[in-house]
């Protein structure tokens, strides 16, 4: 094996996130792949807007969806959140955690209007209105541990073969 991002890209380990890093990247993401077991016991996944706060990522949605049905029966999900669209180098963090499903309205309260701050700052109320839904639940989601994070801007080059 040669040097890593010169000559191969074979052996990765040494480019995982430090935590200045991992703390940019948490602060410009603003969306992630929710990754969860599916009722058929497949793995499922979608792409949700999330908020980062309080050492626990936040996110929303309704039941009746798949992944609402899935935390229910199994609250194990994984979160892929990468750089792309945030002008950062790229990077990626798969952070593994347990949900809590939230449906009070001291939850809701507390945390529809930073997320509608966080994802329409032009218009922050008129999300909270669309998102204040009967139905709305908000996730939070309890790291248990990182399964992978890659940081291609430790490595010489483009990371692609490039100089």
């Amino acid at each position: 094996m040669g040097r890593v991002g010169v000559d191969d890209i074979e052996d990765l380990r040494g480019l995982t996130l430090d935590e200045h890093r991992r703390a940019e990247l948490l602060n410009a993401a603003t969306e992630c792949t929710f990754a969860f077991v599916a009722e058929d016991g497949w793995p499922g996944a979608v792409v949700m807007s999330f908020l980062h706060e309080r050492e626990r990522f936040w996110l929303t949605a309704v039941h009746g969806r798949a992944h609402v049905g899935a935390v229910l029966r199994d609250p194990r999900v994984t979160l892929v959140i990468s750089s792309a669209g945030t002008g950062l180098p790229r990077r990626m963090l798969a952070i593994r955690g347990e949900v809590t499903v939230h449906e009070d309205r001291a939850t809701k309260d507390w945390f529809l209007p930073r997320f509608a701050a966080r994802h329409a700052p032009g218009d922050p109320d008129a999300f909270v209105r669309l998102l204040d839904s009967p139905r709305r639940v908000v996730f939070e989601v309890t790291p248990t541990g990182t399964a992978v994070s890659h940081d291609s801007g430790r490595m010489p080059g483009d990371g692609r073969g490039g100089r």
